[in-house]
This record gives structure tokens, C-alpha cells and sequence, in this order.
């Protein structure tokens, strides 16, 4: 029986040290417990040797923090230093409360009572004399309160308010940049997610400094209660004279102070450096060493006033004149290495240059070609298309095009950049087959900025009107770009300034630039599936041209074709009945409601209408004249003027109340009123009620 008990408690011990080391291995239990070891401290009294312990433990992590900030390269990949910076002040109380505890209870006992890590520091820092203890522990403070938190802190406040403010606009920044095709919507999503982080991050930051500044405050105060404590003790209690106990208490108290000043002092740095380095890039070495020993002149001119500070009378020559030399010296090595990296990367270049093949003569049928797309630019602006500094314009039109094609379902033709010396310097024009469509001027060096609520920028700078939609702008220096993002404006680069203008153009004239050839490849990138659709319409039915015409249509009123299947089956459809390229389009449009009305839905989640009357839409049924599917408007002037200033004044009058209605007509008008609108309002939608999807969610503004 005993045996088969002494079997049993070893199975059961064997049980327990198991559970114990499987919770070991997780680390959210390991962290629980370690945080309850921390919370006992404030209750169970320590042993000395485990006091020193945990005040050298205390110590090595500060330094550890220290390091870790010094060798980060961005404040957000510490995000967690709020959380360690109020474990660490809650280990530095927690072994304050123990080593008062031993210091009241065994400091009768020598300066050994509380320890070897306190006796240490009260002997070898402290030179054995207690107000030299005093003095090097109240500097420790105040260096520690006064200076470092206090300027950590603040720091941190107005960095969190910047980051803050700035969120609308760096929010704005990106959206810009995803609609504008310049990044896919993971890196967008990416952004927002750094975004909020950081704001998140520099916020906590605000509130952890109040740790430091509340440590210190508790030091102060638990220096003052141990020595007063503890001499009312040592008297009243253990029979020590005055000196005595003011000698063995204050010694082991100071000691104590600054055995736990320390590691705050190092924390407190690692929160200066880490919010300090919001706005540098790389480690905090590189940083300092990049930017200080990139001036040799600088640094030339140190050296020399080190150098006058050695032939002053009084002054010590040796140490001023060994940095003088020294510096002296670096600048004139940094200075050689600057200017052979110079001449090496202009002897590259010219390498290169000349490595290039001469230009051949071009045959006289390329003269005779034409672009469908051509950009050109004034000499100012070639600067653009090798940017060093920022995204280049060659490869933002790249992700124009792949935007546009994914939007719109049109693969957009190449765009031919080419200067032209005979323009303006800032100028640049946009041509479609060789005609102007537009054109614009630049600041190349400078952001411009527009008010998305439309009030009067308040910014230094030169006033404009961006090219694109002609709205009230203002170029302005790169360093004011913090400051517009913080009031709230939207900042464009000139690059993008471009490819917005390009964007609107290109989208303005797809009906033109959908080609036979254009039609026909789409045709064949067709999948497999629908190929016998493609088959069974053309050429029985219709021929390539016809469906050009169709697209061209839609094209024509910003309906995307990526739906190439739906399409081709309207088509089949409406084929069975007319061959009349405008009855069919209106037929395909029916068939692409869902997809219409979803374009047109607004951020309030339903299509606002302004709607037709029934006595205007009587005058334009009676207008029609023609026999069969060969119909034309015919309407009075007068009351063709009519209608157009009814039109403008209504949807003038919405757009003041910040609405962008649509007009809703029947569909045999449709047509007819849209190609009377788009003389005067090309950006007007004009729908019919054949095309308001049935789960569609509409709201009536008006009616003409």
C-alpha cells in the first residue's frame, strides 16, 4: 500500500509539472502569470536575494527597451511600447514596495539588509557619503522629470493632434489615388490600415508618458516616506541613535532611489528617441550620421572653432586641439568622397550615353501614322517622366490603363509621350488621333491643392484652375504639404495632375477610340464558353461594324462594355425584331440594368431622379417624324430653347443643393433627349425607366 501510494503521488506531481509546463508553453497564460507575479510583489514580502533579482532584471530590460529603439526604423514597428512601458513602471513599483519593506524591517541591520544590488549602488555610486547620494538622486530626477518626459510628452501630444487632424485629408489622399488607378485596392486597404495604426499609436503614446512622469512623481515620494519611516523605526524600535539611523536609512533609501532612477531614466529616453523619430525614415545611426556628415562643410567648420579654442589662454589644448584635427580631417575625406561619387555617376552616365544606338532614320510611312494617343510635353515637364523622388508619370498612365479596362471593359491604346519644344515650358497637350483635347499647365516643383468644400485656400501660394474640371486651385511648395493636408485640402502632384486630366479625356472620347480592330479583339479574348454566341451573331446576324456601333454607343455615355456576354445577348435579342443600331442599344441598355443602375447609385444607397413630365414627354413623341425605325426629332426652336433652360435651370438649381440628379425619360424618347442633353450637358445621365433595376432603391427630386 505505501508503495502504491508513493506511486501515486509521484504520477499525480508528474501531472501537475505537466499542466504546469503546457501552460508555460502558451504564451498568453505565461504573460497572465508573469503579470499576477508582478501583482503579488505589491502584497507577499521578498527576500533579499530575489529583490536583486528582479531589480537587475529591471534594469536589462530597460536597456533592452533602449535598444530596440534606437535600432527600429519606424515608430509603428514598437507599436506595443505603450504596453511595455506600463509593465516596466509597474515592476519598478512593485520593487519599490519590497525594498521599502526590507529596508524598514532589516535596515537596523547594516547596509546589506536590502540587499546586494541596493548596498552597491549606495556604496559605489554614493562614495559612501549620503549627500552626495542625495544630490546625484535629485538630479537623476529632475533630468528624468523635467527634461526628458516633459519634452517626450509634449512631443507625443502634438503628434497625436497632427495625426489626427491629418486623417481626413491622408483618408482623401488615398481614395484619390485608388480611384485615380495609381494603386489596387489591397494596397489601399494596407494604407488605411497603417494609417489608423499610427494614429492609434502616437494616441497611446500621449497617455503613456503620464507612466514616466507618475514614476518619477512616486519616487520622490517613496524616498521621502522611507527615510522618515525608517529613522522613526530604527529609533523607536531597534534603539539606534539619531545618526545612526539617519546614516543606515538614508544611505539604504538613496540607494534604493537610484537603483530604480536608473532604468526610468533609460526608459524615458527610449520614449524620447521613439517619438522623436516620427519623421526619419531609417535607423536612428544612419539618420544622424547621413545627415550630419552630409556637409563637409559643416563639419570643416567645427573643427576649425575647436581648433581657435585651443590657442585660447585658460583652455586646455589638447582635448580641443585632437577634435579639431579630428573633424578637420573628416571633412576633408567626406568632402573627396562626395565629389568621386559625383564624378562617377556623371562618368556613368556619359558611359551610358554613348553606349546608346544612333537613331535610325525613320521611313516616310511612319509620318504617316496616327496616334490615337499622344501626350506632349513642354521641356519643364520632362522631368516628370524620370522622377527620382517620387512615382514616375510612365508608370502611372501603365495603371491608367489597367484601370480603365478594368472599369469601363476598354483596353485604352498606348500613349505616346514626346516633347515638343515649340510649347511652353509648363505646358502639355493631350491629343486624340492627332487632334488637340486638351491641355494644361504645370508647376513641376510644386503641389497643387484644391478646397473640396469649395471655400477660398488660405495658403501661400500661386492661383490656378486645375485643367481637368477648371475648379478653383493653388500651386504651392512641397513643404507646405503637411499643413494642407492638415486644414483638410486635397494635394495632387503634377504627375497626377496628368494622368487625372488624361483619365477624363480618355473617357471622353472612347467612342472614337473603340476601333474595328479594337471590337475584334475583344471578340476573340472572349472565353470559350460564349464563343458560340460570338459564332451564331457574326456575321448572320450582324456584322463587326454594327457592333462597334453598338458599343461605340455606350462607350459614348460612360456604360462600361466589360459585360461583352450580356451585351452580345441583347443584341441577339433585339436582332429578332430591327436592325436599327439606336433601338438596339436601347435594348442592350435594358439588358445592363442592374449594372446602370448601380453606376448611378449614390452614396446615399438610391438613384436620385429628376423625371420627365408627361407634357414634355407628348412634346418630344409628337417631334418624331420619319416612317418606321428611320425617325428624327423635329421640334420647334422655340420650344427646343425652351426645354434646354428648363433643363439648366433645374439641374443648376440641384447642383447648388449638392445633388447630381439623373434624368429619367420613357424609353422612346430616351435617345432623343439624350442627344439634345449632351449639346449642352454632356455630363448628364439621361435613363429610362426600362433601365431602373427592380431591387434598385429610387428617390424623385423633381420634374421638368
Amino acid at each position: 500500500m505505501a508503495e502504491g501510494g508513493a506511486s501515486d503521488g509521484q504520477v499525480a506531481a508528474r501531472q501537475f509539472f505537466d499542466r504546469m509546463g503546457a501552460a508555460a508553453r502558451r504564451g498568453d497564460v505565461g504573460f497572465a502569470v508573469g503579470i499576477i507575479m508582478i501583482l503579488m510583489v505589491l502584497i507577499l514580502p521578498l527576500p533579499a536575494w530575489a529583490l536583486d533579482v528582479g531589480l537587475a532584471l529591471s534594469l536589462t530590460m530597460s536597456v533592452l527597451i533602449l535598444m530596440v529603439s534606437i535600432f527600429i526604423e519606424k515608430p509603428l514597428q514598437f507599436s506595443s511600447y505603450p504596453t511595455v512601458l506600463l509593465i516596466t513602471t509597474l515592476i519598478r513599483l512593485s520593487l519599490n514596495l519590497a525594498s521599502t519593506r526590507l529596508i524598514l524591517s532589516h535596515g537596523h541591520e547594516g547596509v546589506d539588509g536590502a540587499g546586494k544590488v541596493i548596498a552597491a549602488f549606495a556604496s559605489f555610486i554614493m562614495s559612501g557619503n549620503f549627500v552626495i547620494g542625495i544630490i546625484v538622486f535629485a538630479i537623476l530626477v529632475i533630468v528624468n522629470f523635467v527634461v526628458i518626459t516633459k519634452g517626450s510628452g509634449r512631443i507625443a501630444e502634438v503628434a497625436a493632434r497632427f495625426n489626427l487632424d491629418a486623417m481626413p485629408g491622408k483618408q482623401m489622399a488615398i481614395d484619390a489615388d485608388l480611384s485615380a488607378g495609381l494603386i489596387d485596392e489591397p494596397t489601399a486597404r494596407k494604407r488605411r490600415s497603417e494609417l489608423e495604426q499610427e494614429s492609434a499609436f502616437f494616441g497611446s503614446m500621449d497617455g503613456a508618458s503620464k507612466f514616466v512622469r507618475g514614476d518619477a512623481v512616486a519616487g520622490l515620494l517613496i524616498t521621502s516616506i522611507n527615510i522618515i519611516g525608517g529613522m522613526i523605526i530604527g529609533m523607536a524600535q531597534n534603539g539606534l541613535t539619531f545618526s545612526q539611523a539617519a546614516d543606515i536609512y538614508t544611505k539604504l533609501t538613496v540607494g534604493e532611489g537610484l537603483v530604480t532612477q536608473v532604468p526610468a531614466l533609460i526608459v524615458s529616453v527610449s520614449a524620447g528617441m521613439l517619438v522623436t523619430k516620427a519623421g526619419v525614415p531609417d535607423s536612428m545611426d544612419k539618420a544622424l550620421f547621413n545627415q550630419l556628415a552630409g556637409y563637409p562643410r559643416a563639419v570643416g567648420m567645427a573643427g576649425a572653432l575647436m581648433g581657435m579654442m585651443a590657442l585660447v589662454p585658460s583652455m586646455p589644448f589638447v582635448p580641443f586641439a585632437l577634435l579639431g584635427c579630428g573633424m578637420g580631417a573628416a571633412a576633408y575625406f567626406l568632402d573627396k568622397h562626395q565629389r568621386t561619387k559625383a564624378e562617377e555617376e556623371a562618368h556613368k552616365e556619359s558611359a551610358q550615353a554613348m553606349q546608346q544606338a544612333p537613331v535610325a532614320e525613320e521611313p516616310i510611312s511612319t509620318a504617316l501614322r496616327i496616334d490615337h494617343v499622344r501626350l506632349e510635353l513642354g521641356y519643364g515637364l520632362l522631368q516628370l517622366i524620370n522622377n527620382p523622388k517620387g512615382q514616375r508619370l510612365t508608370d502611372q498612365i501603365k495603371s491608367l490603363r489597367r484601370a480603365v479596362a478594368g472599369e469601363m471593359g476598354f483596353v485604352m491604346p498606348s500613349v505616346r509621350i514626346q516633347d515638343n519644344m515649340q510649347l511652353p515650358a509648363n505646358t502639355y497637350v493631350v491629343f486624340i488621333k492627332d487632334v488637340e483635347a486638351g491641355r494644361g499647365d504645370l508647376r513641376p516643383n510644386m503641389l497643387l491643392i484644391m478646397d473640396p468644400r469649395g471655400e477660398e485656400i488660405t495658403l501661400p501660394g500661386e492661383k490656378t484652375r486645375e485643367p481637368t474640371f477648371g475648379l478653383p486651385a493653388m500651386w504651392i511648395d512641397s513643404g507646405v504639404r503637411e499643413e494642407a493636408l492638415f486644414r483638410g485640402y486635397t494635394v495632387v502632384d503634377p504627375p497626377t495632375v496628368i494622368t487625372t486630366h488624361l483619365t477624363e479625356v480618355i473617357k471622353d472620347n472612347m467612342s472614337e477610340l473603340l476601333s474595328h480592330a479594337e471590337t475584334q479583339k475583344l471578340l476573340d479574348e472572349l472565353d470559350k464558353e460564349h464563343q458560340k454566341l460570338v459564332t451564331e451573331l457574326i456575321p448572320s446576324q450582324m456584322t463587326v461594324g454594327g457592333l462597334q456601333r453598338v458599343l461605340q454607343n455606350l462607350l459614348g455615355e460612360r456604360v462600361s462594355i466589360r459585360d461583352l456576354p450580356t451585351i452580345l445577348e441583347g443584341i441577339a435579342e433585339a436582332c429578332g425584331h430591327t436592325r436599327n443600331v439606336t433601338m438596339i442599344t436601347e435594348h442592350v441598355r435594358a439588358r445592363l440594368a442592374r449594372q446602370i443602375s448601380d453606376g448611378n447609385t449614390g452614396h446615399q444607397g438610391f438613384i436620385p431622379l429628376v423625371t420627365l413630365s408627361p407634357e414634355w414627354e407628348q412634346a418630344f413623341a409628337e417631334s418624331l417624324v420619319g416612317s418606321g425605325e428611320e425617325k428624327q426629332i423635329s421640334m420647334a426652336p422655340s420650344q427646343l430653347q425652351d426645354f434646354i433652360n428648363r433643363v439648366r435651370q433645374t439641374f443648376e438649381r440641384f447642383a447648388m443643393q449638392g445633388e447630381t440628379p439623373i434624368l429619367l425619360t420613357s424609353p422612346v424618347v430616351r435617345p432623343y433627349v439624350r442627344s439634345i442633353i449632351e449639346r449642352f450637358r454632356p455630363m448628364t445621365v439621361v435613363m429610362s425607366q426600362s433601365e431602373i433595376h427592380p431591387k434598385a432603391r429610387i428617390k424623385t427630386l423633381g420634374q421638368i
